[in-house]
Formats: structure tokens, C-alpha cells, sequence
């Protein structure tokens, strides 16, 4: 076993750095807490290439006096704290005293600063920790700090960092963060010389949404307002219409600062179940007040994470907001009607209509469809001259479409299904059944020709494998069809997810969507795929793109990609439970069912259709024992 020692202090100084500077993301954040801190209004961040070779922050805030300037680069050193005590009434942002010491220890750090009533400013180079040189400079009141060579020398975990775009993408959430959590300051962000974000300073939080989310955000939020002597809540909450994939639009700020907690999420999710989609989640900008002796904001060097005196306190606080503001806003969709006739993503396409005659009489109804008529024979008890298989057909007037159906009906009637085992027996009875009834316009009961059996099929588990199968079968064939829109649907996104969408681009397209970018945080949306008949190609789009980081992007290449996922999502634009759907369209399920490689769940693994003997029936009614 080696000797134990005492590591030299610029091991040390290394290992703690390592704790707070993770990424360019890491320095951002911690050079602007610093700033909010020095009671700047107005920060202005510039990367280059992802943060690794050049970050600035500039602020116009109180500064660094002269002689502070080097104990600022020392380990622990900090104005906000005298003793163990002060942590638990710190307001500020930074308090642990690392930040500095931990950036000048992986990176190279120039420094410009001027209190305001000094005449000059200061101009300082240092690394390891230590003033490599120092001058005084003209330049406004305020600090600007900028870092080049992250980690140059730390090659390894150079190594770790991840591409320029990524990281780009990393640094735009924090500034986004903290962007919304400070209004009361301008905030600009620059990168690659080009500006990808300004907010202006304003007293108005829905301003400073509107400008980082977009119009969409920001037109379906509702206020929050409370206050007892205990909690201070403020923000906004979405309303029933305003839902994502994942939980990318949840900010949760404890005094201004950012935090991340899953109990306060969960409790705020539960109460839109029932009010916004399955898997999708609230989006939500909220700031919670309270006394800093109420709370431990000493877990983590990201001071991320925080522990409260009372959690059951603030969560119960939290949810009796919600619950007075949210039940009280919610909105029933409206649909905008145009001269066009257009079908909505929730209607069945019709694929008949009464026949007058049918229309005012009360005898077995008649549908037209295209030069044939199709009659309703389902409540009809078949006699010696009317068999079940016969009921469907009734008269055409285009004799050569009624010798064709004939030909079809023989030809059905004339195969004998090879039953080798019960998986093909229960597929053949998908040829075999006929409807009967609906119950909660979500189950049809089906009844076997041949055997004793009653069947109960979910319309939306069997519609959705049929959609699933097809997209798929389309997409890996490259035959999706695109559907053009009659006028493009422009799509306000943020800065990381314009981002994310030009890095996924060949998805979208081989999904069968007509995009491009259209502005800097705009996509144009022009074309949907066919195969959903007429979706909300927006709502589709969306949730694509949230789930797309999930999905490997590399198509045909050595990576696992995981493309089925993106497929169930689309999916879920199929016939739903609650849908109007008539005999017709259900016997065009059950046919399309039975051609599916898997007619027996849907994608997500759930049941399309359970079965009943008469025996079993029997055998509840005591008929048999």
C-alpha cells in the first residue's frame, strides 16, 4: 500500500475546480450570479466556439476596488459571508468564495474593472490563481472578465467536453435561466459574433418571456400573485393549452436564484392530469420568497439544490395557488372556422353519407358510397334468406362493381384458414367477426360467424397499430407523402431548440415534414405527412422535437438508432377513444388489423382486442357449472 500523504496545494486548488467548472456553462453562470451580485442591470455574454477557447462577460455593476483585486483569485475569498452563520440569511447569488479561484486554476482570465469613483480602471492577466500583471486602464464603471483556453491545462477533461454546438446550446439554457429570473436586468448574448438574445430591463416578467420563449408562451400563461407571512409566490403558469414533451420550460427560482426540485415539480404536474395530454408536461415561471433561514442553499457546489425547513409547508402553499388560479383559467379549444373546409386532427374522415331515403325513414339505414350503396344491417336478426355474410351489400347501380364484390365475397367464403395454432386462429378472426355494437364510443363488440365468441376491440390500441406499421413500413421504404399545408405555419422556438432542430434536420425530413428555419428563432412548418390524414402538424412537430435528443441521429450508420420512438409519438394522431366511427370504418379496421405483422397491441404494448366465449358467459348467468 502506498505511503499516505498530503497532496501539494496545486493538486488541491485543481481537484476543487473540477467541482465547480464542469463546462463553459459552469464559468457563464458563475461570472453572472457575479455580476446580479455587483448590482448590475445590464450583462452582456460573448462565446466563441462553444465557450472552449473564448467567453466575456461585461457588466455595468459596482466592480472590483483595486485592492481586492488579489485576494479575489484566492480559494474561499468572498464579501458576502464573515462566518458559518451568515449562510443562513445570504440573499446573494455566490457566497462560497470558489468561482474566481476555480476559473483562474483551468483557464486563462483577463480582468477590466472600475468602481464608480475611481478615475481609472484596472487591466489584470492571471493564472494557477495568481496576478501575472496589472495596470491601470481607462474603461467605464462595471467588470469584464474574459476567459480563454478552458482546461489547457487539464487536457483530460478537455477530452470531455462536448461539441461547440453543444455547448453552445448549454450556455444558452443557463443565460435563458437566469434571464428569466431577473427581469430588472438587460441581458444580451453574442455568440460567434453573432447576437442570439437580448431582453431589456423591465418590471414586467411576461416582457421578458415573451422575449426569450416567444409569443405562443407568453399568450397562454396565467399570473400568479400570493403572499402570507410565510411565502411569497409570483410567475406564471401554463393554462390547459400550453403543454411540452419534457420538463425543459419548468424554472423554479427560491429568491432569484435557480434551482431544480422534483418534488415541487411533481406536486405542480399533478394538478393538470386530466387537463393536459398524457405524458406532456406544464410549463411554469415561478419565484418563491421566502426567509433564508427557512432553507439550506449549502448542498452543492452549483447551489442547484436546496433543502427546506418545511418542504410540506411550501409544496402545500404551491398547490393551493395552482389550484385557485389554474381551475379558474381553463380555456376550451377553439376552432377558427375558414371558407376551406378543413377536418380538424380529432374528426374521422367521412367515407359516406345518408341517402335521402334513408335520412327520413327508421328502417335499416343506407349509406352512398361513391356508385354503390352500403345498408346498416347490424340490428337486423338474419333469417333463412338473409345470412350475416350477406348483410353488408344491398344494390349498386354499377353492375360491373357488384360483380367485382360478389367475386370478393366467393372468394372470402371459399378459404379455409389453415388454424395451425391459436396465434393464427386469432387472427383469422378478424376475418371472421362482425360488429355488433359500441360501448363509451371506445370499445366495438364484434361477434364470430363461426364460433361462439364475442370480441371487444379498442378502437384507438388497433387504430394505432395499424398508423404505426404503415409510417413505419412508408419510412423505412422512404414513400412517406407530404402533405403541403395551404399556407405555412410559422413556429416560434427558443435559441437551443433552433439549434437542436438544424442538427436534426434529416429527421424531420425523412419523417415526412416540409421545414426550414425561417428567421433566428422561427421555423417555418409547410408540409406534414399524409399518412395522419390532416394532424395539427405543429402540436407533431413539437413533440418530435422534444423527444428527438432521445433518438440517435446518425440513420444507416454503426449507431442504435432508435427511430420507433419518434413513430409511437406520431401515432398517437389516430382514431381516439370517444371518436364517431360507423360499421363501414370498422370493418376497414378489422381488415387493416389483420394485415399488421403484429395485429395483437398497439406500440405501446397494450391489448387491441380481448375475446368472450359463450361459455364463459354461460358460466356466469349459472346456466352451466
Amino acid at each position: 500500500m502506498a505511503k499516505i500523504q498530503i497532496l501539494d496545494n496545486l493538486t488541491i486548488q485543481k481537484i476543487a475546480a473540477g467541482e465547480v467548472i464542469e463546462n463553459p456553462a459552469s464559468i457563464v453562470k458563475e461570472l453572472i450570479e457575479n455580476s446580479i451580485d455587483a448590482n448590475s442591470n445590464n450583462i452582456i455574454i460573448e462565446i466563441k466556439n462553444g465557450g472552449k477557447d473564448y467567453i466575456r462577460i461585461t457588466d455595468n455593476g459596482d466592480g472590483i476596488p483595486t485592492e481586492d483585486l488579489d485576494m479575489a483569485f484566492k480559494r474561499h475569498s468572498t464579501s458576502k459571508l464573515t462566518n458559518i452563520e451568515d449562510i443562513y440569511s445570504i440573499m446573494s447569488l455566490g457566497f462560497r468564495g470558489e468561482a474566481l479561484s476555480s476559473i483562474s486554476n483551468v483557464a486563462k482570465v483577463e480582468v477590466l474593472s472600475k468602481i464608480k469613483d475611481s478615475s481609472a480602471g484596472i487591466h489584470a492577466f492571471v493564472e494557477e490563481g495568481k496576478i501575472l500583471s496589472m495596470d491601470n486602464i481607462g474603461c467605464p464603471k462595471g467588470t469584464t472578465m474574459i476567459i480563454r483556453d478552458l482546461f489547457y491545462n487539464l487536457p483530460v477533461r478537455q477530452k470531455f467536453l462536448k461539441s461547440s454546438r453543444s455547448e453552445s446550446n448549454t450556455v444558452n439554457d443557463i443565460i435563458n435561466k437566469l434571464a428569466l429570473g431577473h427581469n430588472e436586468i438587460s441581458f444580451r448574448f453574442i455568440k460567434d459574433n453573432r447576437t442570439m438574445l437580448q431582453t431589456n430591463k423591465t418590471k414586467n416578467l411576461l416582457d421578458t418571456i415573451y422575449a426569450i420563449l416567444g409569443k405562443e408562451f407568453s399568450d397562454n400563461l396565467i399570473p400568479i400573485n400570493f403572499e402570507d407571512n410565510y411565502i411569497k409566490i409570483n410567475g406564471f403558469i401554463s393554462n390547459n393549452k400550453l403543454y411540452r414533451g419534457n420538463r425543459s420550460h419548468q424554472y423554479l427560482y427560491i429568491n432569484k436564484r435557480n434551482i431544480k426540485n422534483y418534488d415541487i415539480s411533481k406536486a405542480i404536474e399533478s394538478k393538470y392530469k386530466s387537463l393536459i395530454p398524457l405524458n406532456r408536461f406544464p410549463i411554469f415561471v415561478l419565484d418563491i420568497e421566502l426567509d433564508p433561514k427557512e432553507l439550506d442553499i449549502n448542498i452543492h457546489p452549483t447551489k442547484q439544490e436546496i433543502k427546506f425547513i418545511d418542504k410540506d409547508r411550501v409544496i402545500k402553499s404551491i398547490i393551493n395557488v395552482i389550484n385557485y388560479n389554474l381551475f379558474s383559467n381553463i380555456d376550451i379549444p377553439n376552432i377558427k372556422f375558414k371558407k376551406e373546409k378543413k377536418v380538424t386532427k380529432e374528426e374521422v374522415p367521412k367515407l359516406f353519407e345518408l341517402s335521402q331515403e334513408s335520412k327520413q325513414s327508421n328502417s335499416p339505414k343506407d349509406f352512398i358510397i361513391k356508385d354503390f350503396i352500403v345498408t346498416d344491417f347490424t340490428n337486423i336478426k338474419p333469417t333463412d334468406n338473409l345470412k350475416k355474410e350477406d348483410m353488408y351489400i344491398k344494390n349498386t347501380e354499377n353492375p360491373n362493381i357488384k360483380q367485382s364484390i360478389n367475386n370478393q365475397r366467393k372468394q372470402i367464403q371459399n378459404k379455409v384458414p389453415k388454424k395451425t395454432n391459436e396465434e393464427q386462429k386469432i387472427r383469422d378472426y378478424l376475418l371472421d367477426i362482425f360488429p355488433i355494437g359500441k360501448i363509451f364510443n371506445t370499445y366495438i363488440i364484434a361477434e364470430s360467424k363461426t364460433d361462439e365468441k364475442v370480441f371487444f376491440i379498442d378502437q384507438h390500441a388497433a387504430h394505432e397499430r395499424i398508423m404505426y406499421e404503415k409510417y413505419k413500413k412508408e419510412y423505412e421504404e422512404e414513400e412517406i407523402i407530404v402533405q403541403q399545408l395551404i399556407s405555412p405555419e410559422i413556429i416560434e422556438v427558443t435559441n437551443t431548440e433552433i439549434s437542436k432542430f438544424k442538427n436534426h434536420m434529416d429527421i424531420f425530413i425523412r419523417l415526412g415534414f416540409d421545414v426550414e428555419e425561417f428567421g433566428s428563432n422561427s421555423i417555418a412548418l409547410r408540409g406534414v405527412p399524409l399518412i395522419f390524414g390532416i394532424p395539427s402538424g405543429k402540436t407533431l412537430f413539437l413533440d418530435v422535437l422534444d423527444n428527438i435528443d432521445n433518438i440517435n441521429t446518425k440513420i444507416n450508420s454503426g449507431y442504435d438508432t432508435k427511430i420507433d420512438k419518434i413513430m409511437k409519438i406520431a401515432c398517437t394522431n389516430s382514431i381516439k377513444s370517444g371518436d364517431q366511427i360507423n360499421n363501414i370504418e370498422i370493418l376497414e379496421l378489422f381488415k387493416n388489423l389483420h394485415k399488421c405483422l403484429n395485429p395483437y397491441t398497439c406500440p405501446h404494448g397494450r391489448p387491441t382486442m380481448i375475446e368472450i366465449t359463450k361459455k364463459d358467459i354461460e358460466k356466469e348467468f349459472l346456466r352451466i357449472m
